[in-house]
């Protein structure tokens, strides 16, 4: 059966979750849509993030970028969409997600968004 995209991102329990450590992953192979032009846009899409509880399955990652292919979003607001569905999966402690956009008409777009988990107050008793 032939894999097909996916917007499910699935996570898997962190063998480390007591480490602070990064992972970067990069997809130079992204596409979707303008939707102005419905002309394909290019770009790299990197992900670094610092995994808390949970670390996110690589092939569920591939599948979920794929899905982007035949829709039409800015640059703006598919690298926004890419970090609030990571977080949502994943959890982390700390998640980047950087758009770099191939020239189109002249100008190339680079893209950053970053979440930071907030610490919960200790509460004393």
């Amino acid at each position: 059966m032939p894999t097909k995209p996916s917007k499910e991102l699935v996570v898997v329990a962190n063998p480390h979750p007591d480490r602070v450590y990064d992972v970067e992953m990069r997809c130079p192979e992204f596409t979707t849509l303008c939707p102005m032009t419905g002309q394909p846009d290019f770009a790299t899409i990197t992900i670094l993030y610092q995994p808390a509880e949970y670390i996110v399955e690589l092939k569920s990652l591939k599948l979920y970028l794929w899905s982007f292919r035949d829709e039409g979003h800015f640059h703006e607001d598919v690298t926004n969409i890419i970090l609030n569905d990571f977080v949502r999966a994943a959890q982390p402690r700390y998640a980047r997600v950087t758009g770099e956009f191939n020239v189109r008409g002249g100008i190339s777009t680079k893209v950053t968004v970053e979440y930071r988990r907030s610490e919960e107050p200790s509460v004393a008793g």
